[in-house]
């Protein structure tokens, strides 16, 4: 079964208030875990390692593509990477035994890189989708919904996804929430209310540029995002998100999770396996609560959770 979070606004944001603020820059080196840094785990899981493709355990890393920054899964402290995400490919590689190293890939090319074999994983924030599994299996990290972000004050007066009808809203480039914004502009101009102008920008952060530059009047993004952005930018005096009261688990609650070639099953076994194992050992749960995410936790590895709960 999985966790449904609860996303309000207010909780939303006091959750994430505790984070540290992103780095402004689009890049990020490669990184993995320094041979000395503290041990996460117990050590590795003996099935997850044994799952795991004989070319991955003979390199003894796994190469994972992620859109950097990308706050609050991941973003940069001058060199270091640090978030849920890289915090998480420690832990992970720690029970497959191997060094899971993370590098920067542009979001909307995230896909085609591990088609080209650039890497073996994505670990990029990625929302599972029905149309992404057609292509990819995930390995679910967090379960949570999408949230909207406005001006601080809210002066267009938004209180719900239906009020962005005949507005300018940004979106980051093959980000769930544009099929989201696409479908509802569909409603919206059968409704006679106009269509949603949708900016599509390269990266995470150009949608808050956007609105705070008044070229838009909001963005959804996935809710830790938002209540990450809402309690940084500016030093929380930029923007603020909207407490939906028909949606209060979150605009269409999704799952967030790992990403994997669907023809590389091994890996993908492999991954499942190492995730339950750190949420057998309570590792999940901590690394989740250090970055004020516990809201947003699964009760057990789940993979393709998108389908799953369509066919539910």
């Amino acid at each position: 079964m999985k966790k449904i979070a609860r996303i309000t606004a207010a909780a939303a944001l006091a959750a994430m208030l505790g984070l540290t603020a992103c780095s402004g820059s689009d890049g990020g080196g490669s990184s993995a875990p320094a041979d000395d840094a503290p041990k996460l785990t117990s050590g590795v899981d003996k099935a997850a390692e044994a799952a795991l493709p004989k070319s991955i355990r003979d390199a003894g890393q796994i190469k994972a593509a992620a859109g950097i920054p990308y706050a609050p899964f991941i973003l940069l402290e001058g060199e270091k990477q640090v978030g849920l995400d890289p915090d998480l490919a420690q832990a992970l590689g720690e029970k497959l035994g191997v060094k899971i190293v993370i590098s920067h890939q542009a979001f909307e090319t995230v896909i085609p890189s591990l088609q080209a074999k650039k890497f073996d994983i994505i670990m990029s924030g990625m929302n599972d989708t029905v149309e992404r599994e057609k292509t990819l299996n995930f390995v679910e990290e967090i379960y949570a919904g999408f949230s909207i972000v406005v001006k601080k004050g809210n002066p267009e007066g938004i209180k719900s996804i239906d009020d962005l009808c005949g507005k300018n809203v940004a979106v980051q480039k093959s980000s769930a929430q544009l099929e989201l914004l696409t479908d509802l502009s569909k409603t919206c101009k059968a409704d006679g209310k106009g269509e949603v102008k949708v900016q599509q920008l390269p990266t995470a952060q150009d949608p808050q540029t956007a609105l705070k530059a008044g070229r838009v009047v909001a963005y959804p993004v996935d809710s830790p995002v938002a209540a990450y952005t809402v309690a940084t930018a500016g030093d929380g005096k930029d923007f603020e998100m909207i407490n939906d009261p028909k949606n209060p688990a979150g605009i269409n609650p999704v799952y967030t999770g790992i990403g994997t070639l669907k023809e590389n099953e091994a890996l993908t076994e492999a991954l499942r396996l190492a995730m339950q194992s750190l949420i057998d050992e309570g590792v999940y749960a901590d690394i989740l609560k250090k970055h004020n995410l516990d809201s947003f936790a699964t009760d057990k590895a789940i993979v393709n959770g998108a389908s799953t709960a369509a066919q539910g």
